[in-house]
């Protein structure tokens, strides 16, 4: 396994300048050369079968359980082919300079093999991957599994065909929390007016704008200077995003209401997937089964330690069932926009069982 990462400090996206114009130089004569979704592929001397080398890119930086679960599956994929299948791990979307929408396009396309990605930024690219998104569907991890193993991955992969990528399983970012510097947030009332940094999707501006807040979109390489010097009040994240990039450090107020639950969609090229033996696609499926374990398992391990870390420099209000009632009931209108255009298959596939 290759680790090729960008500066790991505060885990944000890559710079741009000379080193990234290398890379992607560097990197488009790899894709060049190689050929299908950026691997290479010979006889190996063990009976005959395909040796590969693959990319693999997350969108976040190399300390998050992104790339955790990256590693796994790297690792898994090396013992168990006895290192005939080898797997490159580019963090913060390196080889689309920070732009994890067109690194999504990559894998599509075949211009890479895998990747971790949010189902947030693949509904840029077809809305009806939100469905699972919606605001305050699940209220915890054992309603979004039971969702998830009652029908949603299904139909995820079946949407995901459409985009020419296998779906090999869910990994998580978890459940969405929003930080600011102005006050507590623990009603709608709370949210107006305030400047938030959301992802660059429709039905987060929408969201927000319901609630009466200012919603802004910029990447999120600019997140943390932006908290910094005042030009936003706030934004959210799950635990993990919010921690391992520093944003606690210039944040006073953390809201706990799980309003968004955001699966990782591990992804392979469907064309470089359907060319594999059956056993090398085992081998694939095996792989990704033991990564989003491991990455789910660390996920939720880690965001109890985070929380408990935040509570010593934020102003933590966890908000109870009647007070997520209130946001709930104030958001009901972007339901109704957003339920035709994701689908009723979809949006009952997501549906808590």
């Amino acid at each position: 396994m290759t680790r090729l990462m960008a500066d790991p400090v505060e885990h944000r996206l890559a710079p741009q300048g000379e080193d990234m114009k290398f890379l992607k130089t560097s990197t488009a004569a790899v894709v060049l050369t190689l050929g299908l979704a950026g691997c290479s592929a010979n006889a190996s001397d063990s009976g005959g079968a395909e040796s590969y080398n693959w990319d693999f890119t997350v969108t976040v930086g190399d300390g998050t359980t992104w790339y955790l679960g990256a590693e796994k599956f790297a690792e898994v994929l090396d013992e168990e082919s006895d290192g005939r299948i080898q797997v490159n791990i580019f963090a913060n979307e390196q080889l689309s300079g920070g732009d994890a929408a067109a690194g999504i396009e990559q894998l599509m396309n075949g211009d890479k093999a895998f990747s971790y990605n949010s189902t947030i930024t693949w509904s840029g690219i077809d809305p009806r991957y939100g469905a699972i998104n919606a605001p305050f569907l699940y209220k915890d991890y054992a309603e979004a599994e039971a969702a998830i193993n009652g029908g949603a991955l299904d139909a995820y992969k079946e949407l995901a065909h459409e985009s020419n990528v296998e779906l090999l399983g869910f990994g998580e970012s978890g459940f969405r929390q929003v930080t600011n510097n102005v006050h507590p947030i623990t009603k709608p009332s709370d949210l107006a007016n305030m400047k938030l940094r959301v992802p660059g999707s429709s039905l987060f501006l929408d969201l927000y704008t319901a609630l009466g807040a200012d919603p802004i979109t910029m990447d999120f390489s600019e997140v943390f200077t932006s908290l910094q010097n005042g030009t936003i009040d706030g934004q959210e994240n799950p635990y993990d995003v919010i921690y391992s990039n520093g944003l606690a450090e210039v944040q006073e107020h953390l809201t706990v209401w799980n309003y968004v639950y955001d699966p990782l969609m591990l992804g392979m090229n469907k064309d470089l997937y359907d060319s594999l033996s059956d056993e090398d696609k085992a081998l694939v499926e095996k792989a990704a089964a033991e990564a989003n374990k491991v990455q789910i398992a660390e996920n939720r391990k880690r965001e109890t330690e985070q929380l408990e870390a935040m509570k010593g420099s934020m102003n933590v209000a966890e908000l109870d069932e009647s007070q997520i009632k209130a946001f709930r009931e104030a958001v009901s209108p972007v339901h109704d926009k957003f339920e035709p255009i994701r689908t009723e298959a979809l949006v009952s596939a997501v549906q808590p069982k």
